[in-house]
């Protein structure tokens, strides 16, 4: 039988939230989640759904929801599935959980879940971030009858390809050699994704001694502060190609993640970071998600990726979705300075294929791949606009 996190989180302390948000616990039932909300405008009005990523929170959108709130939404944020103090999830270890309890579909149906129990039949969008995104692609791909709009923050969407174009490699379904060509570079890598997917990476991240200087390194590497931030383009699969991304990416084969992170946040770096990093996440907001994740561990989220390079489960998990476009209006918003752009050199030509409706990409000057956190105005501003005219 499934243990599921039940811990009580009132007994936690309130996040140090700004002005005109709000926590609260929504309870489940047996079988569905205790969402832990924050929010922000008048339920009964036009309601918009905000997802976060990896190794975010709901808290993540804390400066964004008040804006989209002052122009007449009612703005939600929760923890996701295996994040922060949403409970009720299944919170064995790696080789006991059941992972089916994390899959693509389960995520989709987390969040109309959620919109049903707040009493709302339609949503005017849904709005995802790196792996949040993810959630929000089902959402609009499947229930356009629900979501109304989508707003898509870093991680594109190309389709969920048809049998036929299966075999085409991409970020998001490489070669069948791809591990072992990785690992007979000169200097041996390993994707990310893989790395997130074994038994010894959460035990490796989810230590509370360190947590903070290795969150700020990884939040750091991956906005548009960094020293040597050299994008280009990626025009092929192959190890030699993948050589060019960062190595929270493409990690060196026999190192985790913090050593990878520590490995990078060179000294000059380190003092690169100290000057820049308060604009957009002072050390009180970066203390939250260090707490956050040195409560919880990194396993719930972890899971995510177990599903996602998990080829099998992928096919049966999105079987009869094969083929089908996202048919409502989709915004693409993305940081002129996150390599997640650059991974495909045809990304938004097949976004445009994938959405019929495609809107963007709007390219945000000064944001990396924190877009919503580095610069929240730009981003309010342009997701109102698109609300506005769609």
């Amino acid at each position: 039988m499934a243990s599921l996190s039940s811990s009580p989180v009132s007994s936690l302390p309130p996040l140090p939230l700004p002005p005109g948000l709000q926590e609260r616990q929504l309870p489940g039932g047996p079988s569905t989640l205790s969402y832990h909300l924050i929010e922000a405008g008048t339920q009964g009005s036009p309601l918009l759904i905000l997802l976060h990523g990896f190794p975010e929170l709901a808290y993540s959108w804390r400066k964004l929801i008040p804006l989209l709130a002052e122009a007449g939404y009612y703005v939600v944020a929760y923890d996701q599935r295996g994040f922060g103090r949403t409970t009720n999830w299944d919170t064995r270890p790696f080789h006991e959980v059941d992972i089916s309890t994390f899959t693509q579909r389960t995520l989709r149906s987390d969040v109309i879940t959620l919109v049903e129990r707040l009493g709302y039949q339609q949503v005017e969008c849904v709005i995802g971030h790196d792996f949040g995104c993810v959630p929000a692609h089902l959402c609009a791909l499947s229930r356009p009858d629900m979501f109304k709009k989508a707003v898509i923050m870093g991680h594109p969407f190309f389709g969920i390809p048809a049998a036929e174009e299966k075999s085409r490699p991409s970020p998001f379904n490489p070669p069948s050699t791809f591990k072992e060509d990785l690992a007979k570079l000169p200097q041996p890598k390993k994707h990310y994704k893989h790395y997130y997917s074994t038994a010894t990476a959460s035990p490796e991240m989810s230590p509370s001694s360190g947590m903070k200087e290795f969150l700020g390194g990884y939040f750091h590497l991956k906005s548009a502060d960094p020293l040597h931030n050299d994008l280009q383009p990626i025009t092929s699969m192959t190890a030699e190609e993948l050589k060019k991304l960062p190595s929270y990416y493409l990690m060196p084969l026999h190192l985790g993640m913090r050593d990878t992170i520590a490995q990078s946040m060179t000294k000059e770096e380190t003092s690169n970071m100290h000057q820049t990093q308060p604009r957009w996440l002072p050390d009180s907001d970066l203390q939250v998600y260090a707490d956050e994740w040195s409560r919880t561990g990194f396993q719930g989220g972890l899971n995510w990726y177990r599903v996602a390079t998990d080829v099998e489960l992928m096919r049966k998990d999105l079987q009869g979705l094969e083929g089908k476009k996202i048919e409502i209006p989709c915004l693409y918003v993305v940081g002129t300075k996150d390599w997640i752009l650059h991974q495909n050199v045809d990304t938004v030509e097949r976004m445009r294929k994938a959405c019929t409706r495609f809107e963007g990409p709007v390219m945000v000057e000064g944001a990396g791949h924190w877009v919503q956190q580095e610069q929240p105005e730009k981003v309010a501003e342009e997701v109102l606009r698109f609300l506005r005219a769609t």
